[in-house]
């Protein structure tokens, strides 16, 4: 009696045992899908681009987020709440920054309800579907707008308000962009300290920022530093050139040494905040570009130093290399800005800031190879080798076997059939040849002259289905950037939590066929022992 029991025992033991681990299995997946969550936020410094709309024929709303996916741009700042364009980024995962315009301060300073039905039309009406990241609250306040100065707290606690009542006050932060003269005597930074006249606002700015975990919004250009102190300040500096050790900046107070004016005005901000009992306020950089054009009192805008500027500050905030203050914290930065804003009024510069014209064509070509995945509007380093023109087809033959034979280039497309045999010439295959050569030596100097026949061009050579070796390169090489890289955050956590979602899935799987099989058995046995 107790043996015919028994498989029945076994069945209630099993079925208990695969509801136990389906049930436990469930919990895990929950816990990654929370790990995920987390994932996607901001826990990396990140390059984002601020979005001025004073631009004629500026394309539309589906259009701009388009390009901005194009672009792999990630994070963007709005200098308002434009509703067509939060429509058009629902879903994109593209975080952005929208503002409150100076010119509605007074009315949402100074009623609670104006800025609960600001936060309800502007915010809630989109979020999460487009993620709303931040709200600037005006811009540049106390020094563009100084008479508005009293009611900029006011706003930001009102917001708050309404940002808690919506129970989004964890998920979007405030705060307020700053010019950086609001901070007096900014070198050396240890002497720094902000304007006095602005301490009644300052202050209690600083304790809410502290209070809500929102950073301080400043807006920092090392170009107008340059400008408002040429012979003091070297344009090196300013435009993150390599410095012999004699060049840096040194602040004799702490003996830091600073390469660039844009890490001597982040520190210039944490210390005037620590002169406050300020220590847990990061820095923001809404704010930051070099313009591409001038009129002839602006002669150091121009499209090098534009490039120069904007490339290298690409590449420090993507190196994460801190400040000498904070070596461990770095910085993020909006770039000013994504297009020339040709309504601007002078001086010419003001028109002149933009990567890109309003046709969305670069206004130049940013060198930020190996730098991540901001920007596609990098094609510095896409170089191709070619055949050069005038080359007899006899020597030219003879380079083609060579590169084919000893040089052990990948000559399987130039062969009948495939797509770069035609056209069927020896300059279209030694082309091709000459290509897949160059590209498997790294492009290394010399690898590109067989015999003085061919040439480095930037000139994409592929024509219909016939891609050369280089565009294969960067084709595979944006493939695997895009698939291995969360556009908010390190590409380390993101395939982590991937890897052990599909390997927690897998074994899932297999575990619950398994039991199932088991479970099968185990009612199979009772059965034909009754039949028996």
């Amino acid at each position: 009696m107790a043996l015919s029991k028994l498989p029945l025992y076994s069945v209630i033991f099993f079925f208990f045992l695969y509801t136990s681990l389906s049930i436990s299995s469930q919990a895990l997946s929950s816990k990654i899908a929370v790990a995920q969550i987390k994932d996607q936020q901001d826990n990396e410094p990140f390059l984002g681009i601020n979005i001025g709309e004073d631009v004629s024929n500026l394309m539309s709303a589906t259009e701009l987020v388009s390009f901005l996916q194009f672009q792999k741009i990630t994070h963007i700042k709005l200098y308002d709440a434009d509703p067509d364009i939060l429509k058009a980024l629902a879903k994109t995962k593209i975080r952005v920054i929208i503002s409150v315009p100076n010119n509605q301060l007074l009315a949402i300073g100074s009623s609670n309800t104006t800025a609960a039905s600001w936060i309800g039309k502007n915010v809630v009406a989109y979020y999460p579907q487009t993620v709303i990241t931040a709200i600037a609250v005006g811009d540049e306040v106390l020094t563009t707008v100084p008479s508005s100065a009293p009611l900029l707290m006011p706003a930001i606690e009102s917001l708050y308000s309404a940002l808690v009542a919506a129970n989004l006050h964890n998920q979007i932060k405030i705060s307020t962009p700053h010019s950086a003269s609001i901070i007096l005597d900014p070198f050396p930074p240890s002497q720094s300290f902000f304007n006095q006249s602005w301490i009644s606002v300052i202050q209690p700015l600083l304790q809410f920022l502290s209070k809500t975990g929102s950073p301080l919004m400043m807006n920092f250009y090392p170009y107008y530093v340059f400008m408002q102190n040429k012979g003091v300040v070297p344009l090196d500096n300013s435009l993150f050139k390599p410095l012999k050790p004699s060049q840096e900046m040194v602040d004799p107070n702490t003996l830091l040494h600073y390469t660039n004016v844009l890490d001597a005005m982040v520190d210039a901000a944490y210390f005037s905040m620590r002169s406050m009992n300020f220590t847990d306020v990061v820095v923001l950089v809404t704010e930051s570009g070099w313009p591409s054009k001038g009129d002839s009192k602006e002669p150091y805008a121009t499209i090098d130093n534009a490039d120069t500027y904007n490339s290298n500050l690409i590449k420090h905030v993507l190196d994460r290399s801190g400040t000498p203050l904070h070596p461990e914290i770095t910085s993020s930065v909006y770039l000013y800005e994504l297009f020339n804003e040709d309504l601007r009024s002078p001086p010419v510069s003001e028109a002149n800031w933009g990567l890109f014209h309003a046709n969305s064509t670069p206004v130049y070509l940013l060198h930020v190879s190996g730098s991540g995945t901001f920007l596609a509007n990098d094609t510095t380093n896409r170089t191709y080798c070619i055949v050069m023109d005038g080359v007899d087809s006899k020597t030219l033959q003879a380079a083609l076997d060579w590169a084919c034979g000893p040089g052990r280039a990948n000559c399987s497309e130039i062969q009948p059939g495939e797509n770069c045999f035609q056209p069927n010439n020896v300059k279209n295959h030694a082309s091709y040849a000459f290509d897949s050569y160059y590209q498997k030596q790294g492009r290394a100097a010399g690898s590109c002259d067989f015999k003085g026949v061919a040439m480095i061009t930037t000139t994409d050579p592929s024509h219909g289905s016939c891609i050369f070796p280089g565009s294969k390169k960067i084709t595979n090489e944006a493939r695997t950037v895009v698939n291995t890289t969360s556009p908010s955050n390190g590409a380390g956590g993101s395939r982590l939590t991937s890897f052990y979602s599909s390997r927690i899935s897998a074994v899932d799987k297999a575990l619950k066929t398994f039991l199932t099989i088991i479970f099968s058995i185990l009612l199979y046995i009772p059965f034909m022992m009754i039949l028996r």
